[in-house]
């Protein structure tokens, strides 16, 4: 919307100086500060709000029994971070862009699938929510929706092949139907294994605003064709735009850490962690990223692959791998403290970040 009224105040009314919100550069800073001043100064409200309705987070008993006393606290909270994103993106993206949308309706109908199932919890009682078999469902109709759409909306074969970190050569062909495969599970996977990393405060906020800060560099340089040719990246037409849908998940996130960090003042919910996956699922595909996502975001990997071992040795041998899963219980019940594992999960996050920026000229 401000992007179209700088384009109409610089080139219809003559005005100079509005020109310089054509660089998506700018438009990102000023989608990061826009999204963090809203989520701060809406946040406050809405938590007294939720606080007021009593939508409190229900905690497993068989749990660390320091989680206990967080029984209560404020959950949904994840909305506060899309209409911080959604207001963001509206405010500052270019609107013709296919992939802006394609963003935001990925984000809005996960979100939607993840408060269905938070509001059925939290205010009609019902522990488990929106049925397994109900959410998966419905994951794999937007997510199928978009992978086919891509699909069959490329405009040459760099949209759809696959590409192996740190070689300049290996592209994998998928053909439509390869990629719309890796494209559901990408999305759906990712947007699972963040709902699965979100149950300390702060866990999966940040890696969350990190990895997406991340994908804003490799979303600029897919959608620079001086960049993309130079690091022998697949120049897609279009993504660049995406820097500032990044930015604003970025931004959105890291006010919202103000609010969840620990001791937490209210928990992000399904709402929250299951779009936002989703969102950096989506993202990683549009840029061609979709195995440095599976790098980058390790700590995710590692909390899924977790619950599936986890639940496979318990059906197979009657025994468990962990103490608790997903692994970040397994550390507290081994003795850890929560910040611990919130910061060292962090860390490692960092780290495995640097190794997937470490993709853009290692190769």
């Amino acid at each position: 919307m401000l992007l179209a009224l700088t384009h109409w105040l610089g080139q219809t009314m003559g005005i100079h100086g509005f020109h310089v919100f054509d660089y998506i550069t700018l438009r990102a800073v000023l989608a990061t500060l826009t999204a963090l001043t809203m989520s701060f100064m809406i946040g406050p409200a809405m938590i007294r709000q939720l606080t007021a309705y009593k939508i409190g987070q229900a905690v497993r008993t068989d749990g660390p029994q320091s989680h206990l006393i967080k029984s209560g606290t404020p959950t949904m909270g994840g909305a506060l971070i899309l209409v911080a994103i959604i207001v963001t993106t509206l405010l500052w993206a270019d609107l013709s862009n296919r992939y802006i949308w394609l963003c935001l309706i990925v984000l809005v109908g996960f979100g939607v699938i993840g408060w269905v199932d938070d509001y059925r919890k939290v205010v009609y009682r019902n522990p488990k929510g929106l049925s397994a078999k109900a959410k998966f469902f419905w994951q794999s109709v937007i997510a199928l929706c978009v992978a086919t759409y891509l699909a069959y909306m490329a405009t040459s074969p760099a949209e759809t092949e696959l590409i192996v970190p740190f070689f300049k050569s290996i592209k994998l062909p998928l053909g439509s139907l390869g990629f719309i495969i890796l494209t559901y599970f990408v999305i759906v996977g990712s947007s699972n294994a963040v709902n699965l990393t979100d149950g300390l405060d702060g866990l999966a906020i940040m890696p969350t605003a990190m990895i997406s800060a991340a994908l804003s560099i490799f979303a600029y340089v897919a959608g620079n064709k001086i960049f993309a040719a130079y690091l022998a990246f697949p120049s897609i037409p279009g993504a660049g735009e995406l820097v500032v849908f990044c930015a604003a998940m970025t931004g959105a996130g890291l006010a919202f850490l103000w609010f969840n960090a620990y001791p937490a003042e209210v928990f992000m919910g399904d709402v929250g962690a299951l779009a936002l996956g989703a969102a950096l699922g989506l993202v990683a595909v549009i840029v061609r990223q979709e195995i440095v996502l599976f790098v980058m975001g390790g700590v995710f990997v590692l909390e899924t692959l977790s619950v599936v071992l986890q639940v496979a040795s318990f059906k197979l041998t009657g025994n468990r791998i962990f103490r608790m899963a997903p692994v970040h219980h397994h550390f507290e019940l081994k003795g850890w403290k929560e910040n611990q594992v919130v910061v060292r999960f962090w860390i490692i996050t960092i780290i495995l970040i640097l190794a997937g920026l470490s993709t853009l000229k290692i190769r």
